[in-house]
């Protein structure tokens, strides 16, 4: 496994300027500004828009994951193949805390907690009143009446999760009132299986469904991390319960439904499939259009990520070739 992605932004350098020489300096700086003065304003700068939609991908990448593979290692200890448990698990931590984590960073994902409350809010509210019943009615009409029921399920779920963050930002921004109670988190558990579902479409709104989840757990962890450094613990546990409802409850039982977890063999090739796409074509793409941007960090950022999904598929394919 790879090491930790180093933290390498660097600070904007500035020049105090005293009243009687402003104009002089200040037309020099303009006229001829140092080659680290330069390389500091650039890398301090936001990412652009492409750069941004890059990240984007890569955190729903990263996300989804970090939880699949915890699902997997879960299954390989079922399977009594400890060590693959244990590979998938350590490959899982990186995806959150190494790779999802930076790409937040420079995507600025991470606000103050009435940003991210903000930010919650508005995504709750898009699963609870559009997606989700969108889903259960195209669920429905395909005869896939358990996942309508599931969808349907969660919708509510949601529409809980976003009155509870809600009530969190007039705390926040008022200072009067008491943020809600977290919820409880009910695990559930996903062995093997083929799909439960029979429709095209309905597996394609799972897949979009999962993802959402795991993006919705990983960005609420982190939120969750930073309310407790500012001191808001309470803030800090609703995040983090609701975290592990999206992970625990929600994706797990839309896995289940998609059939998501095989044998281990069958995992460990996803895996590998996934792993190689990543490290070979997507992130050098992402890395060559954040270079010809001009977005220096994030392009060192994905090939990092490329080196490190390149380790991991060569760590899967080791562990399936022992199993033959």
């Amino acid at each position: 496994m790879r090491l930790a992605v180093r933290a390498l932004l660097g600070s904007a350098a500035t020049i105090a300027l005293s009243a009687p020489t402003y104009g002089a300096l200040a037309t020099a700086a303009i006229a001829a500004p140092t080659d680290t003065t330069t390389a500091a304003m650039a890398s301090a700068r936001p990412p652009g828009p492409q750069t941004r939609a890059d990240l984007a991908t890569a955190m729903r990448g990263e996300a989804f994951a970090n939880v699949s593979y915890r699902l997997y290692a879960e299954q390989a200890r079922r399977e009594g193949l400890s060590s693959v448990a244990d590979l998938f698990e350590r490959a899982a931590n990186i995806e959150l805390n190494e790779h999802f984590t930076k790409a937040a960073d420079l995507s600025g994902t991470v606000g103050d907690n009435a940003a991210n409350l903000r930010s919650a809010i508005s995504g709750e509210a898009y699963e609870a009143v559009t997606m989700y019943p969108r889903f259960a009615q195209q669920a429905r009409s395909a005869g896939d009446d358990n996942a309508a029921d599931r969808f349907s399920e969660i919708a509510h779920d949601e529409a809980s999760h976003r009155d509870a963050f809600r009530t969190a930002l007039g705390v926040v921004q008022t200072g009067r009132g008491t943020v809600p109670t977290a919820p409880q988190v009910h695990p559930v558990q996903v062995p093997a299986g083929t799909p439960k579902v029979g429709s095209e479409q309905t597996k394609t709104n799972l897949d979009t469904a999962m993802h959402g989840e795991a993006t919705a757990y990983a960005k609420y962890t982190l939120w969750g991390k930073h309310a407790n450094k500012e001191g808001n613990a309470d803030v800090g546990r609703l995040f983090t319960r609701n975290a592990d409802v999206e992970r625990q409850e929600h994706f797990a039982e839309e896995a289940d439904l998609a059939g998501l977890v095989g044998t281990t063999h069958q995992n460990l090739t996803k895996a590998i499939a996934g792993e190689r796409y990543e490290s070979t074509t997507m992130y050098p793409r992402f890395a060559e259009r954040a270079k010809a941007a001009g977005d220096t960090e994030a392009a060192r950022f994905f090939t990092h990520n490329a080196s490190d999904e390149a380790g991991h598929a060569k760590d899967f394919q080791q562990a399936k070739d022992a199993m033959r």
